[in-house]
């Protein structure tokens, strides 16, 4: 595969798609499109010169041949592809987006360990050795699906939509409803931060997602955050393969 001067690197999420522009090996932009609004995406693609587009999807082998099938050749990554680090996982559902994530983490870990922490749809750990590789992680419910399981799956409760922090106490419905999402996710995070810390105490944390941003963390010194890690990590096992 030639190492293209200038490289799309495309992650397909089951809410939004992401398209980053890579040019000599660097990010110049980043442009984010709904999955509802995919000829939008088709529209805006079609109109740029580039000279690779590399995709990763976690949406169904449906709906990517539908969004990208008229533009190949498209590299779309998997498993079988040839990866910058050992894969220790024993399913074969791996999502993309946490391979992606732990691309770019083993090209930039400095400790012994290192964790991604993606806040999105779901909310993701994903555990990186130096010399082994990716060791695997969790997958638990993000905001949206907490707030869609508690409207769906009750006979009163509402969708609620509103992401937005909240006191403890919560004197209504629905702010007790975001207390309990949004605190309860808070505290799940910190958690987990705290049992890795624990068990891994050489160790780094990257953090990324769409819903990253709303979240804080009592420790700083050991926590990095990047908006676009997994878009940079599609874009080291481009690399890997070109």
């Amino acid at each position: 595969m030639k190492h293209g001067s200038s490289v799309f690197a495309i992650d397909a999420g089951n809410t939004s798609i992401k398209v980053a522009l890579f040019v000599n090996g660097q990010l110049e932009t980043v442009r984010r499109f709904d999955v509802a609004a995919s000829a939008d995406l088709g529209e805006w693609l079609d109109a740029q010169a580039h000279e690779a587009i590399v995709l990763s999807s976690v949406l169904t082998a449906e709906k990517t041949e539908e969004l990208f099938g008229a533009r190949m050749p498209v590299f779309q990554i998997s498993l079988a592809s040839k990866l910058p680090l050992s894969v220790h996982y024993s399913s074969p559902s791996l999502g993309m987006d946490r391979l992606c994530n732990a691309a770019y983490v083993h090209a930039h870990i400095q400790t012994q360990h290192a964790v991604s922490i993606d806040i999105g749809t779901c909310i993701k750990f994903d555990l990186v050795h130096r010399e082994n590789g990716y060791l695997g992680g969790s997958i638990s419910p993000g905001i949206d699906l907490r707030f869609r399981a508690l409207h769906t799956d009750t006979g009163n409760l509402p969708l609620l939509s509103n992401k937005t922090p909240l006191a403890l106490v919560g004197n209504s419905t629905e702010t007790s409803m975001r207390s309990g999402v949004m605190n309860g996710i808070a505290a799940e995070i910190q958690g987990m931060i705290d049992r890795y810390t624990g068990e891994y105490p050489d160790l780094t944390f990257f953090v990324t997602g769409g819903n990253a941003g709303i979240f804080e963390f009592h420790s700083k010194n050991n926590i990095f955050a990047d908006e676009n890690l997994t878009l940079k990590g599609l874009f080291e096992i481009y690399k890997h393969n070109a």
